[in-house]
């Protein structure tokens, strides 16, 4: 278990995966999880980019296997929890992936810390405030959590969190219960977290700031930030790639691993990092 104790008063769980000594000065890649979920959601990402790029996955405060301190769950401490981890482990500039919480992360490095990135690739995420209708219901969920626990809105949060495409694949039985009981393993300081997300401050104002080289992937389904919210990023962000998914919701990096890998693959090469 490998632990940075950060400034800002929290240990963030994270692992690297090193692509081994035939690789000379790999390119890191940093993924960056969404609410709820973990740097495990990213674990086909790892597994496809390993062998060529130090592969990084960090867990946010009050999730995953990082700490839960009082206080400091809004976006921009939990930026700066970022900027503290890329400092302390001296990943930058790397290339940074961040999926919807993990967006909000990734273009605060961009326009404020350009310096700790190479690039950036958004998935599923918005640089606008939490949609009112969005908030009122988010609330409503978070209280019945602070009643019930987590396990009581898990059938609710999945429909919000996935495809109709995957939900409805008979298929994929056994991945939805995985990720269901992922969803329960959910500590109760995770209300704190979603406060934070759905208190956020919007950032579209500095994404004209952004100048690395930017990718922005939505899945066609994503119901929490739909693909409306990808084109407004992507108008602002100068030279910046839009790709959208098929058949992906907002966990595209879960649903759609192939293409989520591929697009990705496609960016980098586009930049000039490894094949």
């Amino acid at each position: 278990m490998s632990l940075f104790t950060s400034p800002t008063g929290v240990d963030l769980y994270y692992e690297i995966h090193e692509p081994g000594s035939s690789v000379a000065n790999p390119e890191t890649i940093v993924f960056s999880h969404g609410l709820l979920w973990s740097g495990r959601m990213f674990a086909h990402q790892v597994a496809a980019f390993k062998n060529r790029y130090r592969v990084v996955t960090y867990d946010h405060r009050g999730q995953g296997q990082s700490s839960s301190p009082d206080s400091g769950y809004d976006m921009d401490t939990v930026f700066a929890d970022g900027v503290a981890l890329l400092e302390g482990l001296q990943l930058g500039p790397c290339h940074f992936a961040g999926l919807s919480m993990g967006g909000f992360v990734g273009m605060r490095l961009a326009s404020r810390r350009p310096d700790l990135l190479r690039s950036l690739i958004l998935l599923e995420t918005s640089a606008d405030p939490e949609p009112e209708e969005n908030r009122t219901k988010y609330m409503l969920l978070n209280t019945v959590v602070r009643w019930f626990g987590i396990w009581a809105v898990v059938n609710p949060v999945m429909k919000i969190m996935f495809s109709r495409t995957f939900l409805r694949d008979p298929a994929r039985i056994d991945e939805r219960k995985q990720w269901k009981d992922e969803l329960r393993t959910n500590r109760p300081t995770i209300t704190k977290a979603v406060d934070g997300v759905i208190s956020r401050k919007g950032v579209y104002g500095e994404l004209a700031a952004i100048s690395c080289p930017t990718l922005i992937i939505v899945g066609d389904e994503d119901v929490a930030t739909p693909p409306a919210k990808a084109y407004r990023i992507h108008r602002q962000i100068t030279g910046s790639l839009l790709m959208r998914i098929p058949k992906a919701g907002h966990s595209s990096s879960i649903e759609e691993p192939a293409a989520i890998n591929a697009a990705i693959r496609q960016f980098l090469v586009g930049i000039g990092a490894a094949a």
